[in-house]
């Protein structure tokens, strides 16, 4: 007989896009993060549209429930995710999570990059987030850390983030 399933689960997410010169300049795309769309002069290369904070987030939520990346379930091979909103990466993510029987106990996740400052929009972006996630936003978490001028994140030729989740067993009405 299989144990039964925990009463939570951890997931933790990474990723990293080089900066690099938004077009005609440069390969770089529109700055975005979160979702949520921030003037600068430098763009991340990515397939999609590289928003490194809803990638990380979703690899976090595919992680907890111990599924395939978000590169194995959206490669970089497909044509149909060439610049595609990452909101879908997160919506399909979030499925999983119904699906299962788990919810989003929270999220904390860390923004490193040299600019644009997240800072000022930083409220923003939490309640962007906790709309994209279905969850109030005192359950988002969003910090932004420089790189202290150290390597490709820290001469702002690169975004890096991390971002961990905790899901919930939903409980069962039956049971209480």
């Amino acid at each position: 007989m299989p144990k039964p399933s925990p009463p939570f689960r951890i997931g933790h997410g990474y990723d990293l896009h080089r900066l690099e010169p938004i077009a005609p300049d440069g390969p770089g795309r529109r700055f975005v993060l979160g979702g949520l769309a921030f003037e600068h002069d430098r763009g991340p290369v990515g397939h999609s549209d590289g928003a490194a904070l809803l990638h990380a987030i979703t690899d976090a939520l595919l992680g907890a429930l111990g599924e395939e990346d978000i590169g194995q379930l959206f490669p970089d091979t497909d044509p149909a995710h060439d610049g595609a909103d990452s909101a879908i990466f997160i919506d399909a993510a979030r499925r999983r999570v119904d699906e299962a029987g788990f919810e989003i106990g929270n999220l904390d996740a860390t923004v490193i990059l040299e600019r644009p400052k997240i800072g000022p929009r930083k409220q923003e972006l939490r309640l962007h987030l906790a709309n994209l996630l279905g969850v109030d936003s005192d359950r988002v978490n969003l910090k932004g850390k420089t790189h202290e001028k150290v390597d490709a994140v820290g001469e702002g030729r690169a975004i890096e983030v991390h971002a961990v989740v905790l899901l919930l067993r939903r409980e069962d009405p039956a049971t209480g």
